[in-house]
């Protein structure tokens, strides 16, 4: 049977004892207690880890059940508990058993949980891994929240004011892993649990009292040593505030440590944790930024792929669009070469610029990089050896800095000067230069102090000693000879003895048992000096000590120790100069992170022959000859580019342009019709990727583009379902429909694929219909619509080119039948846009593709032959007038010929009702008004029966 936990087994240990005091100290932590070689975990804590992560369960006596895991593997077993859920308190053994004189002493030294990871092993690079804090500020579910969102790791500290419809966007956008909220109850309430549930987020409760104003606004002003908040924006009625100062609360009680734990862990932690690095709060409004949903930043795979490569396989970074500057397959190594760069360029993509003058300002240091190629080699050389500055300036703060961490740091940032020296006298890169000497001149003396207080190459921890140079300290070099030459101090020693008192017999030796001693032999014992004092009598030798001798003993026992000793006080001062200067350290990496992303822009652009855009206030999206950012990487010369014309008519010459003007049509909607496989998604895709980057500030893959501003990327693409909230794939779909519809502007940019195929055909065309009439302006014209691009295979649509002219305009994607005319012919995708519409799917010629049994593919050709959609009586192919503005859509039935011998009599004929064969027989000639009454109450009497 498996351990079960009994409590009255017996747990009075002292060992026991002093985890149960930890344990009461950090109740919703699971403790990771310290023994020997091993972190074990007791009881429920034990059960509940064993479960989750695999761990063999055991038991420490009959009753107490027990797991644990081996102290090398550390950070193997963090990364799998924080993934679960758990939140950790890691209790550390300050002492070696060995040489503790009774219970050894323990600390917990540090607590983790998913929103407030600082060490390097548990952090993503790319990524940020932030804390969220959120307070609602009304009443209902549709109420209006406000965010605090950290990143402990590097001290930013950001506050963002939501809408109930974009709460869970800009949770996504700023990489939260764990929610922190206002605990009224036992369970969250129930809005709380609705973002929880919908990102998949770990929520933490915290006390209702830490999100009153007053403790919030005590909980600030106390951290940051002012009187007022109002230097951060914050009005003391803010409804940001609660939200800001309970976050900083919990920070303070689960990233520093408490008094007793600082006592007994000063042997192990040079510097007390603090918070020093946090930077005052920065409210960042939500219109500074293009938006784009959290729905859209999967749908386009900015951050990571929706699938891997494998038919089983998770997403990953490979195959998205920030891949396309991080992974191997850009060139021989990553073009975003620093850490700080890498979760820059990520933020760069899920917030694009809106600004015109901002972009603009990007596109002209992109180009100077672009073009002074010697200058963009000179950074990327410099920027290889720039390490992640921003987290080791956390962890120095956090106190859980290694000596590499300290000398990474003071290497990196000695390289200010260069950096600055090299981008001098470009003006595009002006305000970086400004940026980086401001830094490095008040880092700078930090780095040199380090650099030449730390040896070259420093062990990964404090506590294996070698950190600080020969010839720095005159104290620990004193231990240090003690350490190596006490040999030597020995045999000159005895040289002096020997020498000043005329024995040739004496000996000056050591042992563990005795310690060091001078020894004699018998016959000359009886003139051992009165300085030599006796120790010990052996058979034949008699053994001795001198004031001096113990005095060297002292110091070579105790050397080791008091060598790391020293070290730590060296190393805590340098921890602490550094920790002087962490505003200008985070103000450097800022900088040097902003230069990497656009020397990275840079390098792409000339190895991809990427072209800059002209990015306008106007509404035209056109591209020429464009590329997939991602296919073009990986499919170089292979992929197919293809226009883009919304805005403008200038590209696709159309026959219905003929006689309407030069200036005529400037559609905002392009209806894409074509097969299956054959490159619509890629399609539209591609165009809101470049549109994406435009805002950025990057350079494209196309031969040249015009981008109009744009203030939201919309896309409704793929299927996916929540049936964990009820709701069905076509339900999802509507829903994300929905919000686009409800807050797409003039100036937004929709992409749509295959809107309505969840439904019945004609629920689903009626919805794309009356989906594209809205998006294209409504049916009135009076109004103008999002840039627009709508994939889909309701040909019906493309009527629509002819009913709302110069609002819709058809394209299709070219494809061949070889040879043609051939029912069993084979198609061949050209992966070209054309424009114009197209009326088959080769649907069933995909199906052939895709490994359908060939029956099955001729069972549906007879099918497709014999089923017939109608759209008017008599099949008139001529566009029926436009229904009124809200007026009811209405179905229309038609009967299609030779029913009698049709065999599919299901699809093409309607079942009249008796109502109506009744009402045909009716003699209206003659019929007088009660009869005409009679009839009436017979016609309702067939209505009201049961069919």
């Amino acid at each position: 049977m498996p351990p079960t936990i009994d409590p009255k087994a017996p747990r009075d240990t002292p060992a026991m004892q002093q985890y149960y005091r930890f344990k009461k100290r950090h109740p919703d932590c699971v403790l990771l207690f310290r023994i020997g070689d091993f972190y074990e975990l007791f009881d429920e804590d034990a059960m509940a880890v064993s479960k989750a992560i695999g761990l063999t369960l055991t038991q420490r006596t009959a009753g107490v059940p027990m797991c644990g895991m081996p102290y090398h593997q550390l950070d193997t077993y963090l990364k799998k508990l924080i993934a679960h859920g758990f939140r950790v308190a890691v209790c550390e053994q300050l002492q070696e058993a060995s040489a503790a004189k009774g219970l050894v002493p323990r600390a917990v030294t540090r607590v983790l949980t998913p929103g407030t990871l600082v060490d390097e092993a548990l952090l993503e690079v790319q990524a940020p891994t932030t804390l969220g804090t959120i307070v609602f500020t009304g009443e209902g579910d549709d109420s209006p929240a406000s965010l605090a969102v950290i990143e402990v790791a590097t001290g930013q500290f950001t506050i963002v004011d939501c809408t109930p419809h974009t709460i869970c966007d800009e949770l996504v956008r700023r990489g939260v892993k764990e929610l922190l909220y206002a605990a009224a109850d036992i369970r969250p309430a129930p809005r709380v649990q609705k973002v929880l549930d919908t990102l998949g987020l770990s929520g933490t409760p915290r006390p209702a009292w830490q999100f009153r104003p007053s403790e919030a606004l005590e909980s600030l002003t106390s951290h940051f040593e002012v009187s007022t908040v109002a230097g951060f924006g914050l009005a003391t009625d803010d409804p940001a505030l609660p939200a800001a100062g309970a976050a900083v609360r919990y920070l303070r009680e689960t990233q520093t440590l408490s008094d007793d734990d600082v006592r007994a862990a000063a042997g192990l932690i040079p510097t007390r944790a603090t918070l020093r690095h946090l930077r005052p709060p920065r409210r960042e409004r939500t219109d500074d930024a293009c938006v784009i949903d959290a729905v859209s930043l999967r749908a386009l795979e900015i951050e990571r792929t929706i699938r891997g490569a494998g038919p089983a396989s998770a997403g990953g970074l490979e195959g998205s669009l920030l891949g396309v500057f991080l992974t191997a397959a850009s060139g021989p190594r990553s073009v975003v070469r620093t850490a700080m760069g890498k979760r820059l360029l990520r933020d760069w993509l899920c917030r694009p610029l809106c600004s015109v003058d901002a972009i603009e300002a990007r596109q002209n240091a992109v180009s100077v990089l672009v073009e002074d190629r010697r200058l963009g080699a000179q950074l990327g050389e410099t920027l290889d050896a720039v390490q992640d500055i921003a987290r080791i300036a956390g962890r120095i703060a956090l106190a859980r800095a290694s000596p590499r961490d300290v000398v990474g740091l003071a290497r990196s940032l000695s390289l200010g000067a260069a950096l600055a020296e090299a981008i001098g006298g470009a003006a595009a890169l002006a305000p970086l230069e400004q940026r980086l000497r401001a830094a490095h001149a008040e880092v700078a003396p930090v780095a040199e102090a380090i650099l030449r207080a730390c040896v070259d190459e420093p062990p990964t921890q404090l506590r294996d000693g070698g950190v600080i140079r020969d010839g720095f300290d005159a104290d620990l070099d004193e231990t240090r000879l003690l350490q190596r030459d006490s040999t030597a101090w020995l045999m000159q020693y005895q040289a002096e003895l020997v020498a000043r008192h005329r024995l040739p017999g004496l000996k000056v030796g050591f042992n563990k048992v005795f310690g060091f001693y001078i020894e004699l032999p018998a016959a000359q014992a009886r003139s051992a000096p009165p300085e030599l004092v006796r120790k010990q009598t052996l058979r034949n030798a008699e053994r001795f000590t001198t004031p001096e001798l113990r005095e060297h003993e002292s110091k070579v026992t105790t050397a080791e120790a008091r060598a790391l000793d020293r070290e730590r006080e060296l190393f805590a001062a340098l921890c602490e100069q550094a920790a002087g200067v962490l505003a200008p350290i985070a103000a450097f990496s800022e900088a040097v992170a902003e230069l990497d992303v656009l020397l990275g822009f840079a390098d792409k652009a000339q190895r991809r022959g990427w072209t800059r855009p002209v990015v306008v206030e106007g509404a035209s999206l056109q591209v020429h000859a464009g590329r997939h950012p991602v296919l073009d990487e990986s499919l170089a010369g292979d992929f197919v580019p293809n226009d883009v014309e919304l805005g403008s008519r200038k590209g696709f010459a159309h026959p219905s342009d003929a006689g309407r003007g030069a200036d005529a049509g400037s559609p905002s909607l392009a209806l894409i019709t074509g097969p299956n496989m054959a490159g619509k998604s890629t399609y539209i895709r591609q165009t809101a990727l470049l549109t994406l980057l435009s805002h950025t500030g990057s350079f494209i893959p196309a031969d040249r583009a015009t981008i109009g501003l744009v203030d939201r990327i919309f896309t409704r693409i793929g299927s996916d379902d929540a049936l964990h909230a009820g709701q069905s794939t076509f339900m999802v779909e509507m829903i994300e429909t929905a919000n686009i519809l409800n807050h797409a502007t003039p100036r937004s940019l929709v992409v749509l694929d295959e809107i309505g195929r969840g439904t019945s055909t004609l629920d689903g065309l009626s919805l794309a219909w009356a989906i594209v009439e809205h998006l294209a302006g409504g049916g009135s014209g009076t109004q103008a619509g999002p840039r627009t691009l709508f994939a889909t295979h309701y040909h019906e649509l493309t009527d629509l080119e002819e009913r709302l002219p110069g609002r819709v305009t058809n394209l299709h994607v070219a494809v061949r039948e070889w040879p043609g005319g051939d029912e069993h012919a084979q198609i061949v995708f050209l992966h070209r846009i054309l424009p114009g519409r197209t009326d088959q799917s080769y649907g069933l010629h995909v199906a052939r593709l895709a490994g359908i049994p060939g029956s099955v593919v001729t069972r549906g050709r007879e099918v497709l032959a014999t089923l017939a959609v109608h759209h008017a009586a008599g099949g008139s192919s001529k566009p029926a007038p436009l229904p009124e503005p809200k007026a009811p859509v209405k179905r229309t039935q038609a009967r299609a010929s030779g029913a009698e011998s049709d065999p599919f009599p299901l699809f093409t004929k309607y079942v009249t009702h008796p109502a109506v064969e009744a009402l045909r027989e009716v003699k209206l000639d003659g019929l007088s008004a009660d009869k005409a009454l009679e009839v009436l109450r017979d016609l309702k009497a067939i209505t009201s029966e049961p069919e």
